[in-house]
């Protein structure tokens, strides 16, 4: 009896909790895990949604922060962009509830992903300071929509403390207010860094940051958005048994076979059939039974299909739910904020891991304004700034071998070189909530790595002709630095003005230097081979998929 009393005293105590209570006590998972980082992921959250919004519309951003310490540890930060805006409907629930979004059941590049991002950092507000959020938005039809929101943790719903409607002028976009704790420094984790980062990756985007030690400007170098991306359907490749179930019991789809060819990317009716026969879903005669009614499917059949789909051969999914930067723009974003000597990019062609299409690009600058190494991550265009050491991008980094193309360091590069590495995804492995790395899959490791080692052997080339310019004019000076004394010598010995003798001396050095850089110009360079172990060479074909 006393047993079945400890379990009902058990049972009276589980109740279920909201995700905004789970987040609520776990903000760390979110990357709120000291008052520095805090004040850089709300700027990221606010900077990044205004970013994703102005693309979508087709506007070219323009976005204003503003980080002011109102007292010891508590701090203001506004951002205001100039985007579409957000609906009257719609403004409560997006700052107000977590796991709310657009993004999370789309399959097409952007920045958000969960809908976790700017409602959490409402929340991290709240729970330090106790203030509401200010969320002004206009669509451009002449009212302003003012609100000041909290989140009702209990329930992970929007408390609207306040709601009205100002009559302006045509102004759209949207503006947010945050009160909260943190510390503001300027370092190489900072909101100063970030935004610098930020207007590497978005060339087109016009930044103003009004930080509490002056502002900063970063203007935009090229006056084009990328292409806007499109949503794609899942691939076959990346399903598994829960999520292919859900798919099942929620399909409008009447047969098996309309099921697999309307609802994934790239499954045509003879891939459909082959699937279906491998799965064992056959009919008496033995030919593929896609008559069947998706929702009768058993659970072993399901498992069957999932199974039998590892044995097809499927076409890759479409790529154009990427919207890389392209070379030329990641080449005008590194010499708009570093200006370098050197400057070279590489865009890879879009590959595959578990079904989702992903690009990798990288560019490489030397020497200008860099005055040591720096190291720069993207996804999505989002700058990725903490837990370096866990990404897949550094993983990469550490497996070439720098001293082979001319530079300086082991694992990683030394000296006046900036590295630029850009993940375009539609679904971006993050380790962690965070997004702060970049998970290890071998296809990222190895996509990464053939990027590197293409546009590093382009620097090798540079690097190899400026040391022999180097070697050409350290022989100069030995001529000039000797030639008054041998125009001396020459002059007792043939009777001849020394100053005129000079002249020639001078005037053959020169030939001779000229000469010797026109034959170093004109040899052909051999630079290191591109090596992938266990891989295929640069510009074979990719791998299927993972």
């Amino acid at each position: 009896m006393a047993q079945k009393d400890k379990a009902e005293e058990m049972a009276g105590q589980t109740k279920e909790i909201s995700v905004s209570e789970f987040f609520e006590k776990n903000r760390h998972l979110l990357g709120y895990d000291n008052k520095i980082k805090a004040l850089l992921i709300i700027v990221k959250e606010g900077v990044d949604n205004a970013l994703d919004a102005a693309e979508e519309a087709r506007i070219m951003p323009e976005i204003f922060v503003k980080v002011e310490e109102l007292e010891r540890e508590k701090y203001k930060i506004v951002i205001k962009d100039n985007g579409p805006g957000i609906v009257k409907a719609n403004i409560p629930k997006i700052f107000g509830t977590l796991l709310y979004g657009s993004k999370f059941h789309r399959l097409r590049q952007s920045r958000g992903q969960q809908g976790l991002g700017v409602s959490c950092a409402v929340m991290y507000s709240q729970l330090t300071t106790g203030e509401s959020t200010e969320v002004i938005s206009s669509t451009g039809d002449g009212k302003t929509h003012k609100y000041r929101i909290k989140i009702d943790v209990k329930n992970n719903k929007p408390e609207i403390l306040s709601d009205e409607v100002v009559d302006m002028d045509t102004w759209h976009g949207v503006q947010i207010m945050f009160i909260c704790e943190g510390i503001y420094r300027e370092h190489k984790q900072s909101i100063l860094e970030y935004l610098k980062e930020t207007a590497i990756s978005n060339p087109f985007a016009k930044i103003t940051f009004d930080s509490p030690n002056g502002k900063f400007d970063f203007s935009a170098g090229i006056d084009k958005l990328p292409d806007e991306p499109s949503e794609i359907k899942p691939h076959l490749y990346g399903v598994e048994v829960g999520i292919l179930s859900r798919m099942l019991k929620a399909t409008k789809a009447r047969t098996l076979q309309s099921f697999l060819t309307s609802e994934f990317s790239r499954v045509g009716s003879t891939a459909a059939n082959e699937i279906i026969t491998k799965a064992g879903i056959v009919g008496e005669d033995g030919s593929p039974d896609g008559r069947l009614s998706p929702k009768r499917l058993t659970d072993e059949q399901m498992v069957s299909i999932v199974k039998a789909v590892k044995e097809v051969k499927l076409s890759r999914p479409p790529t154009d739910c990427l919207s890389p930067l392209g070379s030329d723009s990641v080449e005008k974003g590194l010499k708009k904020e570093l200006n370098p000597d050197f400057i070279t990019a590489v865009s890879r062609s879009p590959t595959v891991y578990r079904g989702w299409p992903f690009q990798i690009e990288v560019g490489l600058a030397y020497g200008g304004s860099i005055e040591s190494a720096k190291f720069m991550r993207f996804a999505n265009r989002v700058p990725l700034l903490y837990q370096q050491g866990d990404c897949a991008m550094t993983k990469a980094m550490a497996t070439i071998d720098w001293r082979r193309y001319g530079l300086q360091g082991d694992k990683l590069p030394e000296g006046p070189i900036a590295i630029f590495i850009h993940m375009a995804s539609v679904w971006v492995p993050f380790t962690s909530e965070s997004k702060e790395a970049v998970a290890s899959y071998p296809i990222i490791l190895k996509e990464v790595k053939l990027a590197l080692q293409e546009a590093t052997r382009k620097l090798s080339l540079y690097l190899s002709g400026m040391r022999k310019a180097q070697y050409q004019q350290e022989r100069m000076k030995i001529f000039e630095r000797y030639a008054g004394d041998t125009a001396t010598a020459l002059a007792e010995l043939t009777g001849r003005d020394a100053d005129e003798i000079q002249v020639m001396i001078n005037e053959i050095a020169k030939t001779v230097h000229e000469e010797a850089l026109k034959t170093e110009n004109g040899k052909e360079e051999e630079a290191p081979p591109v090596e992938v172990e266990g891989g295929k060479e640069n510009g074979e074909e990719d791998e299927e998929a993972e």
